[in-house]
């Protein structure tokens, strides 16, 4: 009889812990930089063929409405490991903190020459600090948390975040479950200028050029840089796939994957337009696994911390600003509504935000007297935005094509997504679309209202507020 009960216990010993395994799953992100979602093959690009990245896709739930909240790396970063819209927890100014130097020396460093015209030093926002990030609630759970290569999150981030940072680590079944972190940066807007020389994997020739650009030798040779670096960066995610599988985690894992913001061309990254903010994303689920979800859902980064921790069985803490789109806690209600914003570009203050909804587009800019197009230096080493640049003061753009730079750019604009995807018929003085424009309008100043947005204040007493000097 005894030994019937040990042999009852051990079974069911067994079966508790592969409950407890099956409730706690791998989760791993491969993330890429500086790509806008109509410039990938599984979203309806044929310029480019990614195929290991199709092949993952093909296997996956391809999400249609993914959104970077602010149309750059870092404030984008730090609303994926909080789950706060970054104009809520002073996370919105682009370049902060510079983590590089702050994870080598420990200091946060000085201001390049361009940037202290701001008056103010690097600083790291204590609001935002003090929100537990979703790795560390993940790391409480027993999950080893991980993350290769890029830890620019805008502010100082816990050191109980990562299990591991920075390292070369391969996983196996006995480190189940952990929560991988991949990212791959030869896609970044800096590889526009790096490898601008490198050889063409592309015909330029044979490129659809968007209508916000001319269709020229030098808009289609840049359009044939970005398209040769996502096929070696297609390339390298082929090496860690193969890996997975070899260590038998890929069919048994969550793979998440998506783009950090829009592209990196000239009114697409730092731009509010959809080119800016619109990203690829799609999930692989687990073999035998699926959910019932709405592919056409409006999502956005302030998701991804509920919805892993949901994955993982774990209650998203209720001050959460996103909501999990899939697992355990999954939230089934629809946004009507989605919000992006923008504000400060290294040397360059600003300030825009911007409410969607299924069909309209509504953009309010608080200073018409910046141009779309900033004066940003980093910028200036692309090829590009130089050749747009001398197009425009050369008055040899068209009349679309100039648009971004237009000085002063208008207070508020509307359009239709629907009929004009890439945002060049402003609609906001047509008077047969002003009730949709006072609509979203005011749906936008209630969510400022909402989430207390910081922008409002000047950043030097945003700065003397949230830093803690």
């Amino acid at each position: 009889m005894k030994k019937i009960n040990a042999f009852i216990l051990c079974l069911l010993l067994v079966i508790l812990n592969g409950c407890n395994n099956d409730s706690k799953p791998n989760v791993i992100w491969i993330t890429i930089e500086d790509q806008s979602q109509y410039l990938l093959p599984f979203n309806g690009n044929q310029d480019v063929s990614l195929p290991n990245l199709e092949k993952i896709a093909k296997e996956s739930l391809i999400f249609e409405n993914m959104y970077a909240p602010y149309p750059v790396c870092a404030p984008a970063r730090s609303s994926i490991i909080t789950g706060m819209y970054p104009n809520s927890i002073g996370t919105h100014n682009m370049r902060a903190l510079s983590y590089g130097t702050y994870k080598k020396t420990g200091e946060f460093g000085e201001r390049n020459e361009n940037e202290k015209v701001l008056g103010i030093p690097r600083y790291s926002s204590k609001l935002a600090e003090s929100i537990k990030t979703f790795p560390t609630i993940l790391r409480e759970n027993g999950y080893f948390t991980f993350n290769k290569a890029k830890g620019d999150y805008n502010f100082i981030i816990s050191d109980s975040t990562w299990s591991e940072y920075g390292t070369n680590k391969k996983f196996n079944k006995s480190d189940s479950p952990f929560f991988a972190v991949y990212n791959y940066n030869i896609t970044h807007e800096s590889s526009m200028w790096q490898r601008d020389k490198e050889p063409l994997m592309v015909d330029p020739n044979n490129l659809q050029v968007p209508p916000i650009f001319p269709n020229d030798s030098i808009v289609r040779h840049s359009l044939a840089v970005n398209y040769s670096n996502l096929i070696e960066m297609d390339k390298q995610v082929g090496k860690l796939i193969d890996d997975l599988k070899r260590e038998g985690l890929y069919d048994d894992s969550y793979i998440f994957f998506y783009s950090d913001h829009g592209g990196p061309f000239p009114r697409h990254k730092r731009a509010i337009y959809e080119t800016g903010t619109k990203v690829p994303f799609f999930v692989k689920f687990p073999k035998g696994k699926n959910e019932n979800i709405d592919k056409n859902q409006f999502l956005s980064f302030v998701d991804f911390a509920p919805t892993t921790l949901s994955i993982a069985g774990i209650k998203p803490p209720s001050f959460l600003q996103g909501k999990a789109f899939i697992g355990k806690y999954k939230d089934e209600s629809q946004r009507e509504y989605l919000f992006t914003a923008s504000d400060r570009f290294d040397e360059n203050p600003d300030r825009i935000r911007a409410v969607r909804d299924e069909k309209f587009k509504y953009i309010r800019n608080y200073f018409p007297e910046n141009s779309h197009a900033l004066n940003v230096a980093y910028r200036r080493q692309m090829v590009l935005m130089r050749h747009l640049t001398t197009l425009h003061l050369t008055g040899k753009l068209s009349k679309e094509h100039d648009l971004w730079f237009r000085v002063p750019k208008l207070k508020e604009e509307l359009y239709d997504l629907e009929n004009d995807p890439f945002e060049l018929n402003n609609l906001s003085d047509n008077p047969d679309y002003s009730d949709k424009l006072k609509n979203l309008s005011d749906v936008l100043d209630n969510w400022i209202k909402e989430i207390d947005d910081l922008g409002r204040i000047p950043e030097k007493q945003l700065y003397k507020m949230i830093s803690g000097d």
